[in-house]
């Protein structure tokens, strides 16, 4: 245990500072395309659009048990692999692990609708925003396109940041590759449609419940993330709004980040949204806080969410500490 944790401590740091190396994944697959490409061979071979809705569930269910299986096998095989080669395996380990997180892509991302914002406007906000959400981007204002990055920052730091951290810990490579496959399954398959209603049903409930304790735990970081970002009064308004809103939105789990961050930046959100062409009604998250989001708030959000990931670091290297005296 205390390895795993000095690992995923150098992993997040290296994903903190480096990031992605785009030149290599212009040559060759990121592990989540391959992955992607696993899911999309199983969603045309199994979810054909005559089968009665028993056979896509049944279908679903199967695919996705059978992908997590070969995650979880493909995971065992690479950490046996990387254990041969001793300390420099370790090194390696913590590179492969860095890959799977999203922190430093997450915030380049985020920001760069801030950026959009400022030197094109609006429709420069939008078109950088249209890149991390699913809502219908001519539907947003500035203040509109502000919250959905604040809200894509808040969710993804616990889906893409704390959870594949959770499930290394957890469970070494193959938690965190078996995470990372059911995460990108829901992503593709687990909408609410025609199409994957059945088929993705089992992929949509398994990912509620893999990324049940992320969620939980990050509101704790991002108050930690607020008090070293802006103060002790945001980050009591992080608890605060995260324990008391968190169920106003959909998902099970999205709402505790969001909520958390909310009320750690002073402003309102979720409510309202429209996801192709369709409106999805709910209430404001901290709703007596400010509904006029600006780019600032932007900028805001991506230092609380920065110390955060430093606040995780910090969280398992303690834990490492404690695992060599117990």
């Amino acid at each position: 245990m205390t390895l795993t944790l000095i690992v995923l401590a150098a992993a997040l740091v290296i994903d903190r500072f480096v990031g992605d190396p785009p030149g290599l994944w212009a040559r060759v697959p990121h592990p989540v395309v391959v992955f992607g490409w696993a899911i999309s061979f199983l969603d045309r071979m199994f979810n054909g659009k005559r089968m009665t809705p028993e056979t896509r569930r049944f279908n679903g269910a199967v695919a996705i048990g059978a992908l997590l299986a070969a995650s979880l096998f493909a995971g065992y095989l690479l950490h046996e692999l990387l254990g041969l080669l001793g300390w420099p395996g370790l090194v390696l380990e913590a590179l492969v692990v860095a890959l799977f997180l999203a922190g430093k892509s997450l915030a380049d991302h985020v920001g760069a609708v801030a950026v959009g914002l400022r030197e094109r406007g609006l429709e420069g906000g939008r078109e950088a925003v249209s890149m991390i959400v699913g809502r219908d981007p001519a539907t947003l204002d500035e203040p509109a396109v502000c919250r959905a990055a604040i809200e894509s920052l808040a969710e993804n730091f616990s889906d893409g940041v704390v959870a594949p951290a959770l499930w290394y810990v957890l469970l070494g490579l193959p938690g965190l590759l078996a995470y990372k496959m059911l995460n990108t399954a829901d992503s593709m398959i687990g909408h609410r449609n025609a199409k994957y209603l059945e088929f993705g049903w089992a992929a949509a409930r398994l990912d509620d419940i893999a990324n049940w304790p992320a969620a939980r735990l990050s509101i704790l970081l991002i108050a930690a993330g607020a008090r070293a970002a802006i103060g002790g009064a945001a980050a009591r308004a992080a608890l605060d709004v995260g324990l008391r809103d968190n169920g106003l939105h959909r998902s099970p789990n999205s709402g505790w980040p969001e909520a958390a961050m909310a009320g750690a930046l002073g402003v309102s959100l979720a409510g309202p949204r429209v996801y192709g062409g369709v409106k999805v009604d709910e209430p404001m998250m901290n709703a007596s806080g400010r509904t006029t989001a600006k780019p600032a708030d932007i900028g805001r959000g991506i230092r609380v969410f920065e110390y955060a990931c430093d606040a995780l670091v910090v969280l398992a290297l303690a834990g490492a500490a404690l695992a060599t005296l117990f």
